[in-house]
């Protein structure tokens, strides 16, 4: 072997050796993934648990950076403009995809054009529930309750344009119920006031609802899925007991910039869908008594226009606005 020889394969091996250690490095950089929500809370654990699971199948550490504020705004905004649009993620729920749109007549960006989906990550189904003091135990008797209160009553909700109102709303519109809406900042107070009978009633995610449930401090009138969340069996379906095809869910799934690479979609869904696959997640996910949903980009796409489609009209109908 001549000596030109010798050197040309060195210097070529040197090459591929360096593009090599160039794509690891890239391939162990960080992912961002962002959330419009505080720490601590049912978002947060979901996102923290999911991350790690993922994280490990990636070979990539995943960090969160929780952004609350604005019915999710600041933290879809954020992601959005992200400049590392290959190693961004955004935890993207029912506010916004879903309502937001219709919520605000401005928003900070586009839900259908700056994102691409990841995947749906889970569902938390939404439960009715009452303060101790009202006389009601199922649906007929709290909306015999509801009815008898001629001037209207009152509920409490995880505040504007939440899930938990729009909820709400929705029974109102079904079963013709005059509502007055007490919007707080979080989930808490609001149990907080239902618990201690400053407000009658409220719709509450099964994730924070299930201790004060189980406790007794909040009596379940009935689930809003089509089926009973298997860790509380005991309490019925809204739909059982005469509210066919009422669904009420906080939902949520996973998007990246609208800019980034197909390839890296895809790595990150597949990670995604092997995290929803393992009994760990799954064990985690029914102790918070979330439904996994697994499934493909597009399926994410095709439920997220659903459900646009069916809150934007209920928003549209009751003029609720946030600004």
């Amino acid at each position: 072997m001549s000596s030109f020889s010798f050197l040309s394969r060195a210097v070529g091996a040197a090459a591929l050796a360096l593009c090599s250690l160039a794509a690891t490095a890239q391939d162990s950089k960080p992912i961002e993934w962002v959330l419009g929500y505080a720490p601590g809370g049912g978002s947060d654990v979901l996102a923290r648990t999911l991350g790690e699971a993922m994280g490990k199948s990636l070979g990539q550490p995943i960090l969160i950076t929780n952004k609350p504020g604005a019915a999710t705004n600041i933290a879809a905004d954020y992601a959005a403009k992200a400049r590392d649009t290959e190693h961004t993620l955004l935890t993207a729920d029912f506010a916004t995809l879903a309502a937001n749109p219709a919520l605000f007549a401005k928003l900070p960006y586009n839900a259908e054009r700056d994102f691409v989906p990841v995947g749906l990550l889970g569902r938390f189904p939404m439960i009715l529930v009452v303060g101790p003091n009202v006389p009601a135990r199922n649906w007929k008797e709290f909306l015999v309750w509801a009815q008898a209160n001629a001037g209207g009553t009152s509920y409490a909700s995880a505040g504007m344009g939440s899930p938990h109102h729009l909820a709400v709303e929705m029974l109102g519109d079904t079963a013709k119920l005059k509502l007055t809406h007490v919007a707080y900042r979080g989930a808490a107070p609001a149990v907080q006031d239902v618990m201690g009978g400053q407000v009658p009633f409220m719709f509450i995610d099964s994730a924070v609802g299930y201790p004060f449930i189980t406790a007794g401090k909040l009596k379940a009138i009935g689930v809003a899925s089509p089926a009973r969340i298997k860790t509380m069996a005991e309490i019925p379906t809204l739909a059982e007991q005469g509210l066919p095809n009422f669904e009420a869910w906080a939902w949520q799934g996973l998007v990246a910039p609208a800019a980034a690479k197909p390839e890296t979609v895809a790595r990150y869904s597949r990670a995604l869908q092997d995290a929803l696959a393992s009994t760990a997640i799954k064990a985690r996910f029914q102790a918070l008594g979330v439904e996994a949903m697994p499934g493909t980009p597009a399926q994410m796409s095709s439920y997220v226009k659903t459900e646009r489609e069916r809150w934007g009209r209920l928003i549209r109908d009751n003029n609720i606005k946030l600004d």
